[in-house]
């Protein structure tokens, strides 16, 4: 269980993954092998999983991003782990959400225009064994939410 100095650690690491022991240790008003410690066990129960960079993916040249609704033939264990497993790999996917509801699955791609995203679609999903249906929806923009905050109390 979290308690209030881990929550200000993981609050802090949100907003800037690149602080410093020292920098999180203030913050949080304990001393820097405390948060050593503290960030070890965040590390090893699974609560932090990872630091990443924020990348403008636009800047990369990606400037069309979409999700993409996917529904599959069947719901067969090996036919939905065998698209879990690929789907990743795909170039230009960013994300991949395993979904209940009417559509199983939800793919969010970048490309690099309208037209490599129309080739995307063609080349691994419209002919994809698994895939029943597919329903593509452009992103025109992306605003982070607060969740995490709310989450931390």
């Amino acid at each position: 269980m979290i308690d209030d100095t881990d929550r200000l650690i993981i609050r802090a690491l949100s907003a800037n993954a690149r602080m410093s022991g020292a920098a999180l240790a203030a913050v949080a008003g304990v001393a820097e092998s405390t948060v050593s410690l503290r960030l070890k066990r965040l590390h090893a129960s699974g609560v932090l999983r990872g630091y990443h960079a924020d990348v403008d993916i636009a800047a990369l040249g990606m400037t069309v991003q979409a999700l993409i609704s996917i529904r599959l033939v069947s719901i067969v264990r090996e036919e939905v782990d065998r698209f879990r497993r690929e789907a990743p790999n795909w170039p230009g996917v960013l994300a991949l959400f395993h979904m209940g509801g009417v559509d199983d699955f939800l793919l969010h791609v970048a490309a690099p225009n309208a037209s490599d995203l129309r080739d995307f679609v063609l080349e691994n999903l419209a002919g994809h064994p698994a895939v029943a249906h597919t329903e593509t929806n452009l992103i025109f923009d992306h605003v982070a939410g607060g969740g995490l905050e709310r989450l931390l109390g």
